[in-house]
């Protein structure tokens, strides 16, 4: 599926920079995550039925709170790439799915062990294609 960037509250690098979060996250995802995710939305509604058919078909890791007042959340392995003048950039991480209610459905929260946006150089408005296993 392909997603668009966009910048969100920034509220996430919080979370992302507790060191439960981020154990947790590498048990699980077998890497240590940037204190960060990347926001993207499905460009096109093809995209966005292709996000939802995957929560139902893949069900996603369990990622558990361990501490109160902090919500559960999914996690999707993906693979995430540009290609820009017949150079393709790609890295391995997940999507990360808050269980809240009323969540976003077109927003999607990315996590990988790099900055995405230094490592792939992307910006706001910029197409990424998200792979699932």
């Amino acid at each position: 599926m392909t997603g668009i960037i966009f910048s969100d509250l920034g509220s996430a690098s919080s979370f992302m920079a507790l060191d439960w979060v981020q154990h947790a996250l590498k048990q699980s995802l077998g890497f240590t995550p940037f204190p960060a995710t990347l926001n993207v939305r499905p460009k096109a509604a093809a995209d966005a039925e292709t996000w939802r058919r995957m929560q139902i078909e893949a069900g996603g890791l369990q990622l558990a709170s361990a501490k109160a007042g902090f919500c559960n959340a999914r996690l999707y392995p993906i693979g995430i790439s540009i290609e820009r003048d017949s150079i393709r950039k790609e890295v391995d991480g997940a999507i990360l799915l808050p269980e809240v209610k009323d969540y976003p459905s077109d927003k999607i929260e990315i996590v990988a062990p790099v900055r995405l946006k230094d490592h792939l150089g992307v910006q706001d408005g910029d197409a990424l294609t998200l792979e699932f296993p």
